[in-house]
């Protein structure tokens, strides 16, 4: 299973002083020194997080690769097709959300896929980037994502990271989704809530081949260091993996 880590909350930390630290880049260079097999990043139309400038330096310095969230919009598309990440995985975006809220709305009830994605889709693989779709974990999305002939679908986990105490019902949602994509020719991604407490379960999704983790992973950071934080994820996902 490959670990991406979401470095995002880095660049949070950087932002709340607009000041020079402490550099996402650096942590992901750190990130790989430890084992992660990928770096994830979000660039947002309203730039909260991570900057333009960010993504190149990114690109010149990780020695692995570069799993690119983002939304439609035509200027970061286009930044996207300029810098050709590995992959691109579109997700939803609100500027008044604190983050990502949910799947992308590809069910009939949304009525026709947006036009927009539709495009943005054929404009990244042109290029050769490789495209997920992130989705809440139901059959129907999994379904419109197959017909959208992407690479790959990322399962939303935030049900599942939200009820995992009391409620068995969200994995067993989760592996069901996994199940269901992988036997629509997608590969399967997960994403979004998961911590060092509940990683495990998901990790031994076998249909599951990539996780991305962040926010859980640069707060623990702050205790012991990224490199050890990004390790003791690693050392979690594999035990899961253990047949």
């Amino acid at each position: 299973m490959r670990f991406y880590v979401n470095v995002d909350h880095v660049a949070t930390v950087r932002q709340a002083r607009r000041t020079d630290e402490p550099d996402p880049v650096a942590a992901a260079v750190a990130c790989e020194r430890a084992g992660a097999d990928g770096i994830t990043v979000h660039l947002r139309e309203d730039r909260r997080h991570i900057q333009d400038e960010d993504l190149h330096r990114l690109c010149a310095a990780i020695a692995t690769t570069l799993n690119l969230e983002l939304a439609t919009a035509d200027d970061i598309v286009g930044i996207a097709s300029e810098l050709r990440p590995h992959q691109a995985t579109f997700v939803p975006e609100r500027r008044e959300e604190i983050t990502t809220e949910g799947g992308l709305d590809l069910t009939a009830a949304a009525g026709k896929p947006d036009p927009k994605l539709v495009a943005a889709i054929a404009t990244l693989k042109d290029v050769g980037i490789r495209v997920s779709l992130f989705i809440d974990p139901d059959g129907e999305s999994i379904q419109r994502a197959a017909e959208l002939r992407v690479d790959a679908v990322e399962l939303h986990t935030g049900e599942y990271a939200n009820r995992f105490r009391d409620s068995d019902a969200p994995l067993e949602r989760l592996a069901r989704a996994a199940v269901e994509a992988k036997a629509a020719g997608l590969a399967v991604h997960a994403g979004h809530g998961l911590t060092y407490q509940n990683t495990g379960p998901v990790a031994s999704i076998r249909e599951i081949e990539e996780l991305s983790i962040g926010h859980s992973v640069v707060s623990r950071s702050i205790m012991v260091g990224m490199e050890s934080a990004v390790s003791e994820m690693r050392a979690l996902i594999a035990a899961a993996r253990v047949d």
